[in-house]
This record gives structure tokens, sequence and C-alpha cells, in this order.
């Protein structure tokens, strides 16, 4: 089985992702740097694989979750008022974002609900 230090990595490198995918013109080293931020929160404060996903899966829940809202502000920065095409960018990153944002904190929170309802020193494999 993988130690939670590795899955905190691999966890780590899917919410870099995710922070990328909503904020394409972020620099290299802001994204390096939330990477290793969130690896070493995940390896110092997760003591197993379960507890490393659910916290995950609550990161992009966030970050699904504030995609509509960095679309809005991004629009907003570049016009006044926006153009049919600006709107329509706008309604598919409101749309996608509460669905998917819906869809990982749900998980999250099963993931958790789970990792709550197991007596305390017992894995899911001893089960």
């Amino acid at each position: 089985m993988w130690p939670p230090q590795l899955n905190a990595i691999l966890a780590s490198l899917v919410v870099t992702i995710g922070l990328w995918l909503i904020w394409s013109e972020a620099p290299v080293p802001l994204l390096a740097a939330g990477a290793l931020g969130v690896a070493g929160l995940l390896a110092w404060r997760c003591t197993t694989i379960g507890m490393v996903w659910a916290w995950a899966t609550f990161l992009l829940g966030l970050e699904s979750f504030a995609f509509p809202v960095v679309t809005m502000i991004q629009i907003r920065m570049t016009t006044v008022e926006p153009s049919h095409e600006q709107m329509g960018q706008m309604l598919t990153a409101i749309l996608f974002g509460v669905f998917s944002s819906i869809f990982w904190l749900t998980f999250s929170y099963g993931i958790f609900k789970k990792l709550r309802a197991m007596p305390q020193g017992e894995t899911p494999a001893r089960r």
C-alpha cells in the first residue's frame, strides 16, 4: 500500500492542476509554491490515505466554486458591459462550476463521513 505522504504529493498535484485550470495566467513559481504548500500541509496533518483524499476533494470543490467567480471578475475587469459571447462564457462557467463544486464537495463529505464512522485505529483494508 502507498504511504499517505506519496498520496499527499499526488493530491497536491491534482489540486494544483485545478488551480491552473481556474487561473491559467498564474506564474509557475506561484503554482509550484502552492503545490509544495498543499503537499506539506496534507503530509503533516493527514494520517491516512482517506483523509488525504477527503481534503483534496474538498479543495477541488472550493476551486470549482471559485471558478465562476474568477471568470466573472476577469470579464468585469476587461470590459464595462459584457458582450453576448462573454455572457455565454459566464453562464457556462457558472453551470459547470456549480455542478462540479456540488459533486466534489458531496464526494468529500462522503469520504469524511466514512472516515468518522470507522472505529479509531481501523483502516478500510481491515474491515
